[in-house]
C-alpha cells in the first residue's frame, strides 16, 4: 500500500501533517505581530518580531513548506485579516515603506530552507547563522530597500542606511532563530526533505 506522505511529495502536493505544520508556522508569525511594532529612524519601518517566524519558518520547515506558511500568512494579510504587527493589513503594508521587506519574506524563506536542507542533518551552528543572516537580514534588507526606494523620497544611501537601525534586533533573530531550529532538527530529523 503506497503511503500518502510520499505520493503527496512525489505528486507536488502536500500531506495533512505538512499543511499542519505550514498552518501552524503561519499562525507562530501571526502571533510574533502581537507585541506590536516600534517605528525607528525617518524610513517609517517598524522593529518587528515577524522577521523572527519568518526566519525559523525557513530554518525549520525548508523552501517548501516554508514558503506556503508565508504566503498563506500573506495571502491572510491581503484578504484583510489585521495580522501583520500594529494591526496592520497587507494592503496597508504594500501600500507603505514596508511594502519591500513584507514582499522580500517569501525569497528570504525559500533561500534560508533551501540551503538549511544542504547543512542537515547535522545543522552546523556557524553555517546555520550564516543561512539565516543570509536569508533574514541580507535578502530581507535588500528587498526592503527596495521598497524604500519606490514608495519614499529617500536616495540609496538613505534607504540603505535606514537598515541600520535593525541590525542589532536582527543579529539576535538570527541566532535565536539558528538555536532552536538547532534544537528542533536534532529532536525532530526528517522535517525538510532534500
Amino acid at each position: 500500500m503506497p503511503d500518502p506522505e510520499n505520493t503527496a511529495t512525489r505528486t507536488g502536493r502536500f500531506a495533512a501533517r505538512d499543511l499542519a505544520q505550514i498552518a501552524v508556522f503561519a499562525a507562530l508569525i501571526a502571533a510574533l505581530g502581537l507585541p506590536g511594532a516600534i517605528t525607528v529612524g525617518f524610513s517609517g519601518v517598524p522593529i518587528t518580531l515577524q522577521t523572527l517566524g519568518v526566519i525559523l519558518t525557513g530554518a525549520i520547515l525548508g523552501a517548501r513548506k516554508g514558503a506556503a506558511a508565508v504566503a498563506v500568512f500573506i495571502a491572510l494579510t491581503l484578504i484583510g485579516l489585521p495580522l501583520l504587527s500594529g494591526g496592520r493589513t497587507g494592503l496597508t503594508a504594500l501600500a507603505s515603506p514596508t511594502a519591500g521587506y513584507l514582499i522580500g519574506w517569501i525569497p528570504a524563506t525559500l533561500l534560508i530552507g533551501w540551503l538549511t536542507a544542504r547543512i542537515l542533518p547535522k545543522y552546523p551552528l556557524a553555517l546555520g547563522l550564516l543561512i539565516n543572516a543570509l536569508g533574514g537580514i541580507v535578502v530581507i534588507y535588500l528587498f526592503g530597500t527596495a521598497g524604500l526606494l519606490v514608495r519614499t523620497e529617500l536616495d540609496l544611501w538613505a534607504a540603505i542606511s535606514s537598515n541600520f537601525a535593525f541590525l542589532p534586533g536582527d543579529l539576535a533573530k538570527v541566532v535565536i532563530a539558528t538555536v532552536v531550529a538547532k534544537g528542533v532538527h536534532r529532536a525532530y530529523p526528517g522535517l525538510i526533505r532534500a
